[in-house]
């Protein structure tokens, strides 16, 4: 296990990249304007999972060949771009249903596949890949031995932070579309605004952080 200051360290790290926004939390914000809180709670545990497993691949060495291969971090990176376009563009496009949606009229996309949807974002979020790949392995004690399970020790605790502060967001961005329920015009309009904001988050993941 590495030091407490080591420890300490990593987890301010950790929060202080968490507690900014970027594509987990826009995410998070969108889903919680189209699906509802129960949906976007279950979206932001998908992404703690998703997160956990770039920790896992970041410890099994596979961060290292994301880190040197320029062409897989652009699959991954552009894969997690096209998805969040998808979900955006499937948010507007079926904005008109969710005055449904919040009364129980209408079948909403299952649990399973919206913890799915979390993980598949979570694991190609940009923003962690390389947090994970370039400074995660920095935390490591290596005279203590046992690298790859410090990785994972640590690295745990970065979605567990996650989890907390993403779920905050959900439930206040689930608060405010309930504020709009009883008009289906408004409700439609944030269903609307909710999908943009993913299409955009999408864009940006797709045109920001390139490697060299």
């Amino acid at each position: 296990m590495p030091s407490t200051d080591r420890l300490l360290t990593f987890l301010l790290t950790s929060f202080v990249l968490i507690v900014i926004p970027g594509p987990s939390v826009l995410f998070t914000i969108g889903r919680a304007l189209t699906i509802g809180r129960g949906g976007a709670l279950r979206s932001v545990a998908g992404n703690a999972v998703g997160a956990y497993l770039q920790v896992i691949a970041v410890a099994l060495g596979v961060g290292a060949l994301v880190e040197e291969s320029s062409r897989l971090y652009a699959v991954i990176k552009f894969v997690g771009a096209g998805y969040l376009i998808f979900l955006g563009v499937q948010a507007f496009r079926h904005r008109h249903a969710l005055s449904q949606a919040v009364a129980g009229d209408s079948t909403p996309r299952s649990a399973r596949r919206q913890f799915l949807d979390g993980v598949l974002v979570g694991v190609a979020n940009p923003k962690t890949i390389v947090f994970f790949t370039v400074a995660l392995p920095q935390f490591a004690d290596r005279s203590a031995g046992h690298v790859p399970l410090q990785l994972l020790l640590l690295g745990g605790f970065f979605p567990l932070m996650a989890l907390v502060c993403d779920s905050v967001w959900a439930l206040v961005a689930g608060t405010a579309r309930t504020w709009f329920a009883n008009s289906p015009r408004r409700l439609s309009a944030i269903g609307a605004g909710g999908g943009v904001a993913i299409v955009g988050l999408g864009v940006t993941v797709a045109v920001t952080g390139s490697k060299d």
